[in-house]
């Protein structure tokens, strides 16, 4: 069975790691199916960083995505299990990883999940500009920028 390279990103309320909470989350197979949620019981307004309440939160749409914690993890874990064997690959592990595998629960994530690497460190742009801080946005960016370039 192939193995799916897939594209992480995720958005979160701070850039402190004992406090952020997950906000949304996006896999991205390249030319395949995709997966988006926007968490509507994991975090509160209060719980953002500036940064987030100007830019993050006003590029949700919760009618759309908006799902439960619960309601998420379930869609993640069949669309997991669905593709089968994955490498997931994200520019961020450090911050992306440990919320994924939050999300995905107590049960952990399925058999045939596991981490990707980039081969070198890199600033993935849109013609020089910052990533739009929109997770399916930004998964759909990396993905298109890793296989184009071959850095997987």
């Amino acid at each position: 069975m192939t193995k799916h390279r897939v594209y992480l990103d995720t958005e979160f309320t701070s850039l402190n790691r004992y406090t952020c909470k997950l906000i949304s989350l996006a896999l991205v197979v390249p030319a395949g199916p995709e997966f988006y949620v926007e968490l509507t019981d994991a975090w509160e307004e209060g719980d953002c960083s500036d940064f987030v309440l100007e830019i993050v939160l006003p590029q949700l749409n919760l009618v759309a995505y908006g799902r439960t914690t619960e309601h998420a993890r379930i869609e993640l874990l069949d669309f997991l299990q669905e593709l089968g064997p994955v490498e997931i690959i994200s520019d961020a592990p450090d911050w992306d990883w440990p919320l994924l595998v939050w999300l995905a629960g107590p049960g952990g994530l399925p058999g045939g999940v596991e981490a990707g690497r980039i081969r070198c460190d890199i600033e993935v742009s849109a013609d020089g500009e910052d990533p739009p801080h929109h997770a399916l946005q930004d998964a759909r960016m990396l993905a298109q920028f890793v296989e184009r370039s071959n850095l997987a």
